[in-house]
Formats: C-alpha cells, sequence, structure tokens
C-alpha cells in the first residue's frame, strides 16, 4: 500500500506539471498568437530528443564508465541477473564508473538498454548484502522506468524559463512602446518566471519520491531494509570525504546516484548516531531503534525542498519502516 501511494504521488506530479504548462503556454498564446506556443512545443520536443539519443552517452562520458563482462566480475554479474530476474526486466549493462566516490547509478532510454553502474570505491566500501541492497534500488529505478519520467518532466522548467527570458527581451527590446503592450509582455514573463520556480520544486518533489520508490523497490527484491539503510550510511560516509573538485566534477548528475554527494558532509553529521555500537554500519535493531528518536529539524526539512533526494533521515526512518 505505501508503495501504491509512492507511485500515486509520482504521476499526480506528472499530470500537474504538464497542466502547468498546458496552462502558460495557452497564456502566451492568448497574449502573442499561437505563432509563440508551436515555438515552444517544437523546442520541447528537440529538447527531450537530445536528452533521449544523447543523455546516455554523456552519462559514459562524464562517469568514466567502462563496461566490464562476467570474467572481470562474475558476482557483480550474478547479483544483477539475479535481481533483474526478480524484478522481471532484462538484465542491464553491467559497468565500473572511475569517479572516486562510493555510489551507484542507472540509466538509459528503456528497460532493454539500461546500464547500471557502481564506482570501483563502492565495491571496496560495501558487503554483499549492502551491495545487493544497493543494485536492487537502481534495479528498481529501471524496472519503474522513472529515469524517463524525470528526463520528461525536467523540460518543462527549462520551457518556462525559455519563456520567461524570451518575454523579458522582447519588453524591453523589441521595439514596441509601453502602450503597444510591453507591460501586459512584462506580466506574462513574470508568471512564466513563478512557473519556473514552482515547476522546478515539483520537478525536485518527483525526483525524491523516485528515490523513495527505488528504496521500497529494493526492499521488495531483498527484504533487507537494513541492509540499505547500511550501505546509505557508508556511500555518505565515502562521499563526506571526497575532496571539494571530485564533488564539483559530478554535481550535474547527482540526481543519477543512489545518494546525493553534495550533501554528504551535513547529511553524515544527522545520520551517524545511527551507528550506535560504531562499527560502520547499520543493523536491524540499530534502525529500528534510530527510526524511533530520530527527527528531521524544521530547518533542514524546508532545505530538502531544493534537494533532488530526500533527507537521509527520512530515508532511513521509512526503511524501518519495512521491517
Amino acid at each position: 500500500m505505501r508503495t501504491f501511494f509512492l507511485h500515486v504521488r509520482l504521476w499526480a506530479c506528472v499530470i500537474l506539471l504538464f497542466a502547468v504548462i498546458y496552462g502558460l503556454l495557452a497564456l502566451v498564446a492568448y497574449a502573442l498568437g499561437v505563432g509563440a506556443p508551436v515555438f515552444y512545443a517544437a523546442l520541447a520536443a528537440l529538447i527531450v530528443a537530445v536528452q533521449f539519443f544523447m543523455g546516455p552517452r554523456i552519462v559514459e562520458w562524464t562517469m568514466r564508465v567502462r563496461y566490464i563482462s562476467e570474467l572481470e566480475y562474475p558476482e557483480l554479474h550474478r547479483l544483477v541477473e539475479d535481481l533483474a530476474r526478480r524484478a522481471g526486466i532484462p538484465k542491464p549493462r553491467v559497468g565500473i564508473s572511475e569517479v572516486p566516490i562510493p555510489n551507484a547509478f542507472a540509466f538509459g532510454t528503456s528497460r532493454r538498454n539500461a546500464r547500471v553502474c557502481v564506482t570501483r570505491r563502492l565495491l571496496e566500501t560495501l558487503d554483499r548484502d549492502e551491495l545487493e541492497a544497493v543494485l536492487g534500488h537502481e534495479i528498481s529505478h529501471i524496472k519503474h522506468r522513472d529515469m524517463l519520467v524525470i528526463t520528461a518532466l525536467s523540460v518543462i522548467p527549462m520551457i518556462c524559463y525559455f519563456v520567461y527570458y524570451s518575454l523579458f527581451l522582447s519588453a524591453f527590446f523589441g521595439g514596441r512602446s509601453r502602450d503597444e503592450g510591453s507591460l501586459p509582455t512584462l506580466a506574462i514573463a513574470f508568471i512564466a518566471f513563478l512557473v519556473y520556480f514552482i515547476s522546478n520544486l515539483i520537478v525536485l518533489y518527483a525526483s525524491r519520491i523516485r528515490e523513495y520508490y527505488a528504496d521500497a523497490g529494493s526492499v521488495e527484491l531483498t527484504k533487507r531494509p537494513y541492509s540499505l539503510a547500511s550501505a546509505l550510511y557508508k556511500i555518505i560516509y565515502g562521499n563526506a570525504r571526497a575532496s571539494d573538485e571530485t564533488l564539483k566534477a559530478v554535481q550535474g548528475l547527482r540526481a543519477f546516484f543512489a545518494s546525493d554527494p553534495a550533501t554528504a558532509r551535513r547529511d553524515l553529521y544527522d545520520l551517524r548516531e545511527a551507528d550506535i555500537n560504531k562499527d560502520g554500519r547499520i543493523s536491524a535493531y540499530e534502525l529500528e531503534a534510530f527510526a524511533r528518536r530520530a527527527r528531521v529539524p524544521l530547518t533542514e526539512r524546508l532545505m530538502e525542498l531544493f534537494s533532488t533526494h530526500p533527507h537521509p533521515v527520512s530515508r532511513v526512518k521509512r526503511l524501518a519502516s519495512y521491517l
């Protein structure tokens, strides 16, 4: 039932965002004529096409991905194959990323050409159960097709910004006086900017929902919520130790990761209390005990509005609910 409500919330974001962009383009059409909406619709289609076809190549290049054979990493391939079979999807390609932080990510344009990648540092950091839990999280992203959902949704704030920028320029440099309509144009540009800001928040919310959804999928596949909680703790600890240069290098792709590297140092401070016996992992008992007493401060809940990932304490508390 919890998974069902996550699914409903994700698709509610989709419907809301497309309703918002339809309303904005209708407003532009009313004020400026039908030509402008056609242009923005064509621009949106072009951006989606570029992201769809070029996105995987860009990720491979940026994350320094090398695809590996079963002879090189037989255990990793076995885990991915078994999880894919349980999830009912084709086995994705398996790759190693040379980014020097412990993390994992999935990408691709469909279930059939999906790829699951882990960093070498992740393989060195996690035990087998923790690695399986993280791979289950990434396999669930593929199963739910939420990579395509986020790609499509992320175009909408771009369109809103283009509408705002072009109308703003038109109002000041379009060669018309204020009496001929520059003030209404400015008003629509201001509305477009507000819609851009709000739609960005909705996309970020959808991104956080898909992380909860993938966490639930991992638990469904592995039956060990504490293994995923422990893996997240170790990933955050490793990311917190990364250099500023490394974090800057992966800034643009942090939404792909199982945990956000950009907030790792702050997240570690909040999550380290879960490791009661200080052995560097989170057991089932520690997960349950931490979930009972942990709280996310209001200031951090507000900061979460601008994050691609849920607050780690919220994620861990939700994982404890599956025990």
